[in-house]
């Protein structure tokens, strides 16, 4: 009952915090007003600038910063034991994580739906402005060339889950096409959309689908990420009401639906056990009881780095990531049609993520305890493993609990563990679960894409407006200030750092697609670390206004600190001087690192003078205002 009471406890207080701090947020702090006119209706151009229902945004948005981090991240924090890992998880989604999503989403309505990295350059210094672009690229060229590999991994892993997540994609287009030019209740369609993914998820695996399913799994992981980047690419250059957006909504209805039958299989399974096993020894089976099998504090896990930093980057996403900076300043804050709505997309979405992210810790230290196949020396006996034996085969050493396939094999064996609880089939389990987590780094990557092409047209349109618009390379980068050669820029350049060998290993065709995992040490601290930067800009914009940042304060001083030792560690000290000849990862860290040091110089010098001085304005909106686009309704 342990494990109920934690998933339900965390629950209600997920649901106090919204209703006390991100109302109190809303109301006093950031003064949402419901007559405010907001970017979507202001630019509204039908392609990036589309005002949509809030229940669409949320979709769109919570898909988008959940990817694979929150699932991933705490996976393997669990080794440091599933105490701290919980607790950074609850206190550092409300505190943090949801105070700076709400923050930049709403910092980004009040200047017609600029990035962060714009806004910097009005509200510290103009420098900042590129410094801050600067980062961006860097962390979201890392975000496109890892989450590819993850996806073509979660394929590999799980074969039936890649007809589910492919139909979804037609799917995306009829609903966006329909609900744009009709207009019509989501009600319907949703309910019509979610039968046919869940149909999809039954039987995309049997028959010619099956071998569509294996030979696809087949494909070596270079094609995949070459498919999934081009994917991408369509993803960001349509309007985003024809893909991404109804695509992320969808997905956003299979996700949450599938987290509330983990809710259901966790209680069913609290009361009567898990699934039946097998006794050794007897013909006679057992339910094994729900409970947690993994150790409340573990400091010094064998062959782990230190728990300090080390366990607060790792989660990452599921408390707090400064990829969802983007998100709310990039593609959220350009579709919201009211500014009321934004402290469900921006507070609301990072408590759902929390809350996933819970599920996963408990997933992985009590689902995995009612039974996973064992294995030795790598093949499997056909014998089940239950209790702490369970969760010793998957965490005994960091050596077993890193690496992609033994994180997202750990949710999912845990959560498909809840289900089967509840009599669902072990195939249909595993299958639900590897969609889950295809589903969610799909709509990352192809959000992050998105993102990416806004951050290249801004940069190139920066530099080559600098020195009065007379720079010699204005030629040079003006083809990047167009929407199609911004995406081929950051497409590109994400599939040459995914193609990049690992280090020692040649360059063959069987070696390229794995370049992300040059920077897979790197994702958490750049990540948490563009969060501090984005706390920055929100205190800044804040402190201009006398509006008190107390509360914001603290929290950025910690993710400034905390991912820049981390870096340096990365880079300087456990692997060896410069990474260990991963020299990738060393010049993109010393590079962040280095954009960090100047920000924080342009930010100091401005902090002083900038209490009371309003940043200058935005030049003056066309006259009329753009006409003839439509919204998306609910």
């Amino acid at each position: 009952m342990e494990t109920l009471a934690l998933a339900l406890g965390t629950l209600v207080l997920y649901l106090i915090a919204y209703h006390t701090y991100g109302r109190w947020l809303a109301r006093k702090i950031f003064k949402l007003d419901p007559q405010a006119q907001v970017p979507s209706v202001a630019l509204n151009d039908d392609r990036d600038y589309v005002p949509t229902c809030k229940t669409v945004v949320f979709g769109h948005h919570f898909t988008s910063i959940a990817g694979t981090g929150p699932i991933v991240g705490p996976a393997v924090a669990v080794i440091w034991g599933w105490v701290p890992a919980l607790l950074w998880v609850l206190f550092g989604s409300i505190l943090i994580g949801a105070v700076h999503d709400f923050g930049s989403l709403v910092v980004s309505l009040r200047n017609r739906g600029q990035t962060v990295g714009q806004i910097a350059g009005r509200v510290l210094s103009r420098r900042s402005r590129v410094l801050f672009l600067g980062v961006l690229f860097l962390a979201l060229t890392i975000v496109l060339a890892i989450f590819g590999l993850v996806i073509a991994s979660v394929f590999q892993m799980f074969p039936a889950a890649i007809f589910p997540c492919l139909v979804q994609i037609p799917l995306a287009i009829v609903v966006g096409v329909y609900l744009h030019r009709r207009g019509v209740n989501l009600l319907l369609p949703s309910l019509a959309v979610l039968g046919l993914m869940y149909l999809s998820v039954a039987y995309g695996d049997v028959g010619l689908l099956g071998s569509f399913n294996r030979t696809m799994a087949g494909l070596d992981t270079m094609v995949w990420v070459l498919l999934l980047l081009l994917y991408s690419y369509a993803a960001s250059v349509l309007p985003v009401w024809v893909l991404l957006q109804p695509r992320d909504y969808i997905n956003s209805l299979q996700l949450l639906s599938a987290l509330a039958l983990i809710v259901i299989g966790l209680t069913v399974a609290a009361f009567v056990g898990g699934a039946p096993v097998a006794v050794e020894g007897s013909a006679v089976e057992s339910r094994p009881d729900l409970e947690i099998v993994a150790p409340s504090f573990n400091p010094s896990p064998q062959g782990a780095p230190f728990l300090f930093p080390f366990l607060f980057i790792t989660i990452a996403c599921g408390a707090i990531s400064g990829f969802h900076c983007l998100v709310s300043s990039g593609t959220s804050s350009k579709q919201l049609k009211n500014e009321t709505d934004a402290q469900m997309v921006g507070y609301g979405s990072m408590l759902t993520e929390g809350f996933l992210a819970t599920l996963v810790i408990l997933a992985c230290v009590a689902g995995l305890g009612l039974g996973v196949s064992e294995f030795v020396d790598g093949t499997e006996t056909g014998g089940t493993l239950t209790g702490t034996a369970a969760f010793d085969s998957r965490y005994g050493d960091w050596a077993a609990a890193d690496g992609f396939a033994a994180k997202i094999n750990a949710f999912v064996n845990g959560s498909a563990n809840f289900l089967q609880a509840m009599g669902v089939g072990a195939g249909f389990a595993v299958a639900l679960m590897g969609v889950l987590v295809a589903s969610f780094a799909a709509t990352t990557l192809d959000t992050a894409c998105r993102l990416q092409r806004y951050v290249t047209q801004e940069l190139a349109s920066t530099l080559a407006g600098s020195f009065g618009g007379r720079t010699p390379l204005k030629p040079l980068l003006a083809p990047f200030t167009s929407i199609h050669g911004a995406t081929i820029l950051a497409v590109a350049v994400a599939l040459v750092v995914a193609a990049v060998p690992q280090p020692g290993n040649p360059w063959q065709w069987e070696n390229l697609g794995r370049g992300g995992l040059n920077l897979w040490p790197l994702f958490g601290a750049t990540n948490q670390l563009l969060a501090g930067l984005a706390f920055l800009v929100i205190a800044f914009w804040l402190w201009r206004r006398q509006t008190p940042v107390w509360f914001i304060v603290l929290p950025m001083i910690f993710m400034l600190f905390l991912p820049g030792i981390a870096l340096l560690i990365q880079v300087f000290g456990a692997n060896g001087w410069l990474a260990g000849g991963n020299y990738l990862l060393a010049a993109i860290g010393i590079a962040t690192l280095l954009l960090e040091i100047w920000i924080l110089i342009e930010a100091s010098l401005a902090w002083p003078k900038a209490k009371g001085q309003l940043e200058e304005a935005l030049p003056p909106l066309p006259t009329p205002p753009a006409t003839g686009a439509r919204g998306v309704g609910c």
